[in-house]
C-alpha cells in the first residue's frame, strides 16, 4: 500500500508539473523596468504598502515575463538600454519568482515596429551575407548568455512587429526571399542553443485577418520556420473600441492555427490607463478569445509595459496609476 501511495504521489506531483509548463501565459512586458529603478520609481500596493514590481505582477497573476532586446542600446531612459548584459539580469529576477520569459529581438538599436526597422548602426554598412551573419551571431550570443546564467526562455521572438519585414531595406517585404533567410537566421540560431525553446513570428494588428494571411502566405512561400504566430492587439491605435474588433481577433486567431498548423499567443496588449474599466473589460475579452482557440493552441496574453506609469514614461496604454499603485484593470489576468 505504502508503495502505491508513493506512486501516486509522484503521479500527482509529475502531473502539477506538467499543468504548470503548459499553463495559460499570463504575461507583463518589463523593458522598462530596470530604468524606472534606478530613476528612483517606487511601486506600492492598493494598501499603499511598498511592494517591488514583479511581486505586484505576480499578486495580480501574472506568471510571465516579455523582455526586449536591442543590439547596442543608448542610455536614454524611454528609448535606450535593454542590452544584452540587462536582459540577462533581468530574466533571471523574473526565473527567481517563478515566471516563464520571453525575449523579443528588435535586431536595432532602439525601437522597431511597423513604421520603423532600423539596422543597428554597427550592421549598416554590412552586405547581406553579413546580415545573415549578423542576425544568427546575435540571437545565438543572447540566448547563450541567458543559458549559460540559468535561464532558458520559453520563447523567442525574431523580429517585433515585422508586417513589412525587418532590418529594411534589406529585409523588407518588398524582397521576401531575403527577409525569409534572416528570419530562419534567427530560427536556427535559437534552436542550436535549445531546440525546445519556441520561436515566434510577430505581427501587428491582430484583429486584421487580410494582412495575416498575406504575410503568412508568403512566409510559408519562402519555407519560414517558426513554431507560433505572435499577434499585437490594441484597440486604440486603430480607433476603435474593442467591443467593435474583438470578434475578428478571434476569427484571426482560430484562422491562424487553421490555416498554418501554429500555435498563436497575443504577444502584446494594452488598454488606456484612464479608462480602468474598458481596459478590464478589454482583457477580459482578450483572454476568452485566446482560450476559446480550439485544442489550447491559444497560448498566453501579454500586457505591454503595465507598469510603465504615463508619470514616468509619458506612455497612457500603461496600467498603473500615478500614485505608483497597478490599476484594477490587471485583476483581469487574476480573475481569468
Amino acid at each position: 500500500m505504502k508503495k502505491i501511495i508513493i506512486l501516486f504521489l509522484c503521479s500527482i506531483a509529475f502531473s502539477s508539473c506538467k499543468t504548470t509548463k503548459t499553463s495559460f501565459a499570463k504575461g507583463a512586458d518589463v523593458g522598462w523596468l530596470p530604468q524606472m529603478e534606478a530613476t528612483g520609481y517606487k511601486f506600492y500596493d492598493k494598501d499603499g504598502t511598498e511592494k517591488k514590481c514583479l511581486q505586484l505582477l505576480k499578486d495580480r497573476g501574472i506568471n510571465s515575463v516579455r523582455l526586449r532586446v536591442w543590439v547596442n542600446p543608448n542610455d536614454d531612459k524611454a528609448s535606450g538600454h535593454c542590452g544584452k548584459e540587462e536582459t540577462v539580469a533581468m530574466a533571471l529576477r523574473a526565473q527567481k519568482m517563478g515566471m516563464r520569459v520571453m525575449i523579443d529581438f528588435h535586431y536595432s538599436d532602439s525601437w522597431a515596429d511597423p513604421a520603423k526597422q532600423f539596422k543597428p548602426k554597427a550592421w549598416e554598412k554590412h552586405s547581406f551575407p553579413e546580415l545573415l551573419n549578423d542576425v544568427y551571431t546575435h540571437t545565438f550570443e543572447v540566448i547563450s548568455a541567458l543559458k549559460n546564467a540559468g535561464v532558458t526562455p520559453e520563447w523567442v521572438q525574431i523580429g517585433n512587429e515585422i508586417p513589412g519585414g525587418m532590418l529594411w531595406p534589406d529585409g523588407s517585404t518588398d524582397n521576401w526571399k531575403q527577409l525569409g533567410q534572416l528570419l530562419n537566421k534567427g530560427y536556427d540560431a535559437v534552436k542550436k542553443v535549445d531546440k525546445n525553446i519556441k520561436v515566434i513570428v510577430h505581427v501587428d494588428e491582430g484583429n486584421n485577418n487580410a494582412k495575416f494571411r498575406t504575410f503568412f502566405d508568403n512566409a510559408t512561400a519562402q519555407k519560414v520556420k517558426y513554431d507560433i504566430i505572435g499577434l499585437s492587439y490594441y484597440p486604440f491605435w486603430i480607433k476603435k473600441d474593442y467591443t467593435e474588433t474583438i470578434a475578428d481577433l478571434e476569427f484571426n486567431l482560430k484562422d491562424m492555427v487553421k490555416r498554418y498548423n501554429k500555435d498563436v499567443m497575443i504577444v502584446e496588449v494594452g488598454g488606456e490607463d484612464d479608462k480602468v474599466q474598458n481596459t478590464y473589460e478589454l482583457l477580459k475579452a482578450t483572454i476568452k478569445a485566446v482560450k476559446n482557440v480550439p485544442n489550447n493552441r491559444g497560448l498566453g496574453v501579454i500586457y505591454w509595459e503595465p507598469q510603465g506609469a504615463k508619470s514616468w514614461s509619458g506612455y497612457s496604454l500603461s496600467a498603473w496609476q500615478a500614485d505608483g499603485k497597478p490599476s484594477l484593470a490587471l485583476d483581469a489576468f487574476k480573475e481569468n
